[in-house]
């Protein structure tokens, strides 16, 4: 087993760069830009960071040539001879050749587009722009980056044995977290923890610790890279990103209110069973569902991500039932901001209403709160998002308005359009 605090203390990020590989990224950017290579190749787009959590101020803690450094390195990776066979012939969510041959042809060539950073206020700007199959790529690997080395500016102030005390007590609230979980009959809980990460040797513990302590009811990572490593299964659908980007490119009201559906049709095209989940809040989950097409009501499941989960869980269950489906046979995957009481909360109350499954993010990856002093390691809310799409600006909405973006005046277009009312604000902390 890696002695992570000892390769902390080493500091020679040229033997751990904080991404390694084009496929350290999560599972759903790899389905979904294959879906965007498919239908919408030649769209231009911007992605920007988006740091929610104000008082971290990233461009006072985390080093400008450092951070150079590290986004060149990404711009210099490609895909390796085994990347390439296992993307071309593992068998993901029961299918062999989910990628085709195109795709991974063009993804074996993709070197990642220039990027451009500047300072303000405290905080970086840090933005892409070009084709979107190659753009959407910076997202993952950027958060990586930046929330590691904030990690990195807090721990370089340590000594070795603080070091040693530290990555030690943080392994113990992770084994708790564990054993709180083992007795759920029935849990299914993925690690979903790339995007916000306190290390990629990190991450890759955490998701040891849940395999060997969870063993069936960790169903697997939605990093590559550690899923290829590991030999776990890569768990991944759809984001945000897709209903974002097809409707700034709708040319009136009317395309704008199809368009979160005509996302869904293009992947109902491409994918059957479980990944055939929807992702309804990008733009509210009630008006979502109440306008969906007759044909969604026959998919998996849906993924709620935002708002309150027990909520949108039972929102869910009434609309399956309206449509005629059986909850029972549906799959609800829960995935905003869990931690291990909150999974163990929500699997006593929808067991056997529904499947229930959980992707844990960063309370799983990155929850070393209350283990430094000032609690400088504290979890916080950092994204990259697309920000336009054909110069247009792009919108979210969310079932939480804490976490909607766009222009005000489009924000206020979209609630229109999508007959969004009165909405309760939840606290954003990951």
């Amino acid at each position: 087993m890696v002695d992570i605090a000892t390769r902390v203390w080493n500091h020679r990020w040229k033997i751990d760069p904080i991404v390694r590989s084009l496929i350290d990224t999560d599972f759903y950017k790899l389905l979904m830009c294959q879906s965007v290579f498919r239908n919408k190749p030649d769209v231009n787009v911007k992605f920007s960071l988006i740091n929610r959590t104000k008082s971290v101020r990233l461009a006072e803690l985390v080093d400008e040539g450092e951070l150079r450094e590290q986004l060149d390195h990404i711009r210099s990776l490609s895909l390796t001879r085994g990347e390439s066979t296992w993307l071309r012939g593992n068998t993901f969510y029961g299918k062999r050749q989910m990628f085709t041959p195109a795709f991974v042809e063009w993804f074996e060539n993709l070197a990642l587009p220039p990027y451009h950073l500047e300072k303000k206020d405290g905080q970086y700007e840090l933005t892409f722009e070009g084709k979107w199959p190659e753009v959407m790529m910076w997202e993952i690997p950027a958060l990586a980056v930046l929330m590691e080395l904030r990690g990195r500016a807090v721990l370089g102030t340590m000594g070795r044995f603080e070091l040693q005390v530290l990555y030690a007590r943080a392994m113990t609230k992770v084994w708790e977290k564990v054993e709180l979980l083992r007795p759920l009959d029935g849990l299914k809980v993925a690690d979903f923890g790339t995007r916000r990460r306190h290390s990629f040797l990190w991450q890759d513990w955490c998701v040891r610790a849940m395999h060997e302590g969870l063993g069936t009811g960790f169903t697997g990572t939605s990093n590559c890279l550690i899923a290829k490593e590991r030999d776990l299964e890569a768990i991944g659908t759809n984001a945000h990103e897709l209903p974002m980007v097809y409707s700034a490119l709708a040319p009136d009201d009317a395309a704008l209110a199809q368009a979160p559906y005509d996302v869904l049709s293009d992947w109902h095209e491409e994918h059957d069973g479980n990944l055939r989940i929807i992702l309804p809040d990008t733009y509210g989950t009630q008006g979502f569902l109440d306008n969906a097409p007759d044909w969604l009501a026959g998919w998996t499941g849906i993924r709620v991500d935002s708002g309150d989960p027990a909520e949108g869980a039972e929102r869910a269950i009434r609309w399956w039932t309206s449509r005629g489906e059986d909850p029972r046979e549906k799959l609800v995957i829960f995935s905003d901001g869990l931690d291990a009481d909150k999974i163990a909360e929500l699997h006593q109350q929808f067991l056997g209403r529904v499947k229930v499954s959980f992707g844990w993010g960063t309370m799983l990856t990155n929850d070393f709160k209350g283990l430094t002093t000032g609690d400088a390691l504290a979890p916080f809310s950092l994204v990259c998002k697309a920000v336009e799409a054909n110069g247009k600006p792009t919108v979210k909405l969310s079932d939480n308005p804490n976490k909607a973006m766009g222009p005000e005046d489009e924000v206020a277009r979209y609630k229109r359009v999508f007959g969004v009312g009165e909405q309760e604000s939840v606290e954003v902390v990951v």
